[in-house]
């Protein structure tokens, strides 16, 4: 027993004794409608992704976390602010069109990036944006010093890489028209990103490398999709298609991490691994076991992959079911670089399970989600979950419902009618979350809000 607590001790050395260690690097990996069957290590799979596994074997694996919201803009706004995305402006997606626009993130927020910057990080971002296309929202007015990507929501052809026939495509301010499959070209930018980094180590960096892939349209190059059919003949084009544009990104990142270990950034850099939301289920993408998918509140919408890698500091191999959000990351990295993160973020930091602890206290996870047309009338709609509880709804005009996820993971009774004690005091806890939101506007507002000082390097 002697023994094992020597090596514990030594493989998770408390936090204040690492006091004269350089700071880690960050990388942050952010697919886009990733379900969570979809990545190989979760369970028997179709599709292959062996590079994402060996982010898992390497590290500490998440079975049950959640992004923070079923759709792209409002997760991606959570992510880089570390609160709720209606109280940062974002409860929908921000799109081309104005029309059809359903956020706007408020410039007074810091993001992720603008306090690592404080902590003398090198912050970029190569890959999709999805957070405005003007001022003041843009990735280096909201705290990157880099950017090599794509400003927009997505891409009509991951070829010609237009929207609507605008060309979205920036590296910082430029517009740019490069060739190639824009999951080549994000990888590539990121690997070029990594080397030039190895070149200033006495400076840590936050990369945030957002891919497009493997949001629709599914266009897998040609020789992948080629392998799949090779090996499954049998298999249904849709899913075929699928297969191979996943298993076409695996590769990406693969390489990615082949070049932190070739630079001799691996061992002080911590890879996290995770999506936006769930995959689309029209799309033949697969979130199995959990029900339905991408836009829905049940947890085929809300469950993604989430994997953690940092040599030395997580043990490999490791596994954590702590039921957490992927905004949790923003505390997580600011504790871990010496800052202080505000005191009214809505996450929670991870660092105690990174270092083989537990997070023991209760938190709510609230979900909200905005969107148009027809089916949602410009309205939103939310869920809560409270311990093994989850009130949700799925359109603003539907009824709550209530699940217990521990007897019913798959949420295929509705216990809403016969508990209704818990039904009110999730409903209670939802209205003031929704109140809470309601003092941020998710429009541009007609008089420009103040931008908060820049700060760090340039």
């Amino acid at each position: 027993m002697k023994r094992l607590l020597v090596l514990l001790a030594i493989l998770f050395p408390p936090l204040d004794s690492r006091a004269a260690e350089p700071p880690p690097n960050f990388l942050v990996i952010f697919t886009d409608d990733h379900g969570y069957g979809d990545v190989s290590t979760y369970h028997a799979s179709d599709v292959r992704t062996p590079n994402i596994d060996r982010i898992a074997a390497e590290g500490l694996l998440f079975t049950n976390m959640r992004a923070n919201c079923t759709v792209c803009s409002p997760s991606r706004a959570a992510l880089l602010t570390g609160r709720y995305a209606d109280r940062v402006g974002v409860p929908g997606v921000i799109r081309t069109h104005p029309e059809n626009s359903w956020g706007y993130l408020d410039p007074r927020v810091p993001t992720l990036a603008a306090e690592l910057k404080k902590a003398d990080y090198h912050t970029a971002i190569v890959g999709k944006w999805h957070l405005g296309l003007e001022s003041p929202n843009t990735p280096n007015e909201r705290g990157f010093d880099f950017f090599h990507g794509f400003l927009g929501d997505m891409m009509d052809s991951y070829t010609d890489h237009r929207r609507h026939g605008n060309n979205y495509l920036r590296r910082n301010a430029e517009t740019i028209e490069p060739q190639g499959h824009a999951t080549d070209l994000f990888t590539a930018w990121a690997a070029d990103y990594l080397r030039d980094r190895a070149q200033h180590k006495d400076q840590p960096f936050f990369l945030y490398l957002a891919y497009n892939a493997p949001h629709f349209p599914i266009e897998p190059p040609l020789e992948w999709l080629a392998k799949v059919r090779q090996r499954a003949p049998q298999m249904d084009d849709k899913r075929a298609k699928n297969v191979a544009f996943v298993e076409h990104l695996d590769d990406g990142i693969g390489r990615v991490l082949d070049v932190l270990r070739e630079t001799g950034l691996e061992r002080n850099t911590l890879v996290v691994f995770t999506a936006d939301n769930g995959g689309s289920l029209p799309h033949a993408q697969n979130n199995d076991p959990w029900r339905d998918g991408k836009q829905s509140h049940y947890d085929g919408g809300l469950r993604v992959p989430f994997m953690a890698r940092w040599p030395d500091r997580i043990q490999a191999g490791a596994r954590s079911d702590y039921a957490g959000l992927v905004f949790d990351l923003f505390p997580t990295f600011l504790e871990l670089a010496g800052a202080t993160p505000a005191a009214d973020l809505d996450a929670v930091s991870l660092v105690p399970v990174f270092t083989g602890g537990a997070i023991t206290a209760p938190r709510d996870l609230y979900f909200v989600r905005r969107e148009g047309g027809l089916a949602y009338g410009g309205k939103s709609y939310q869920a809560l979950i409270r311990g093994e509880w989850k009130l949700l709804q799925n359109d603003p005009y539907s009824p709550l419902e209530l699940y217990n996820l521990k007897t019913d993971p798959q949420e295929t009774q509705n216990l809403a009618a016969t508990h209704r004690k818990v039904f009110h005091e999730l409903a209670t806890a939802l209205r003031i979350h929704i109140q809470r939101g309601g003092a941020t506007p998710w429009q541009k507002p007609t008089e420009p809000l103040p931008t908060p000082p820049t700060t760090g390097n340039p």
